[in-house]
């Protein structure tokens, strides 16, 4: 862990063995905030994101920042355990082309209502309004970019399968309207906490603060709930093409802020791109395609506010990696793995920004948070479904 105080309102606590520049700027801003508490905690995985850095964590006493939570409120990793000890290729093709038919990944939504568990609740803010009519449609679905379902060989002996995904269109829209809302507010009291930043604060005890608490909750909920329905559909392919039966299963996420008791003070805990790693506690860093993922366990340190990394961390942005990577080194890196084409950005050119070259080295990542974790299973990938 290195610390950098100078200059600095609280310290920074890094992880982070390469922080890019974008990245040590917008920790600067969070270490200035005049709502941040204590220190500001750095994953392995970081890297730059809007307002505060991807794989970042820290505390508010009296404040939550909507663009410290992030667009995917909820956005996180269900893994399953299965029966199986091994896949051939033919079944790995079978299982996936099941779940493809299942499971609308991309924009693409549901055509007709998803039976679900998700509770509704009496009150509803003004995004679940606006959105009622569309969640049955939305839930049980992947998205795009990096959110994925993974067939992986464990080093247990099991075949494992994983499932990244969060709360789609709902969460991005909770934190959009927000943000602005708490830009108007901070503009009111003449706070510039956010006007280069992107750090637009709510205080606690305002209407609005509470309304976007509510909104939040309902994000993880949905959430989690779309990452269940993902399950059933893998699990049923599973068990109707190879006979499985499913033992563990974990589920975590990351992208929100709750609160928890850190240095004697109830504080609010955001972590973006970066999951709770209390004492015991089991979790998922995920690596990218045609990398390991982990399962492990959390040691509880207090130093980064019992968190974790969320997975590998980005090393280039989509866009430079389509421009720098050719479409036969990323073939090459994805050798063994079944998975789909390169698919296409919205103007029709290669998309490579999923490739493994653009994230970091996961075994890197999990080395350098020995402090924080104990790898329990490595999983390697054996086929991949991206949008």
């Amino acid at each position: 862990m290195e610390v950098f105080s100078f200059n600095l309102k609280i310290p920074i606590k890094s992880w982070a063995f390469d922080l890019e520049d974008g990245a040590h700027a917008q920790a600067i801003n969070l270490a200035n905030h005049p709502a941040t508490f204590h220190h500001v905690a750095l994953m392995p995985d970081c890297h730059q994101g809007y307002g505060m850095p991807i794989g970042g964590v820290m505390a508010c006493e009296k404040a939550i920042i909507p663009n410290a939570v992030g667009v995917d409120i909820g956005c996180g990793m269900r893994a399953v355990k299965t029966s199986l000890e091994g896949l051939n290729e033919y079944l790995i093709k079978e299982i996936m082309g099941f779940v493809r038919e299942r499971v609308p990944v991309g924009f693409n939504h549901h055509k007709e209502r998803q039976e679900n568990d998700l509770v509704m609740p009496g009150t509803f803010g003004p995004i679940m309004a606006q959105e009622e009519g569309n969640l049955d449609y939305q839930i049980g679905t992947l998205g795009g970019g990096n959110h994925f379902i993974e067939i992986q060989k464990g080093d247990d002996g099991r075949i494992w399968f994983m499932i990244h995904s969060g709360s789609r269109n709902f969460g991005k829209k909770v934190c959009d309207y927000y943000n602005k809302e708490a830009k108007k507010l901070n503009a009111r009291w003449y706070s510039k906490a956010d006007e280069s930043a992107d750090l637009a604060f709510l205080p606690i005890g305002e209407q609005i603060t509470k309304l976007y608490i509510h909104e939040m909750k309902f994000a993880l909920d949905f959430a989690k709930e779309n990452r269940r329905l993902i399950a059933l559909q893998v699990k049923e392919a599973f068990s109707q093409i190879a006979g499985a039966l499913f033992d563990e299963e974990y589920d975590v996420h990351h992208n929100y802020a709750i609160v928890e008791n850190h240095f004697k003070k109830n504080v609010w805990i955001h972590r973006k791109g970066a999951t709770s790693a209390k004492e015991g506690q089991i979790g998922i860093i995920p690596g990218s395609m045609g990398t390991p993922s982990y399962i492990v366990k959390g040691k509880g340190n207090p130093e980064s506010f019992m968190s974790c990394s969320h997975g590998a961390g980005r090393v280039m942005g989509r866009k430079e990696a389509s421009r720098i990577l050719t479409e036969g080194e990323c073939d090459k890196a994805m050798e063994g793995i079944v998975f789909g084409r390169w698919g296409k950005d919205r103007k029709g050119n290669i998309d490579l920004g999923e490739a493994p070259q653009a994230y970091k080295n996961i075994d890197q990542v999990i080395e350098a948070q020995a402090d924080l974790i104990e790898p329990l299973v490595k999983l390697t990938p054996l086929g991949v479904i991206k949008a």
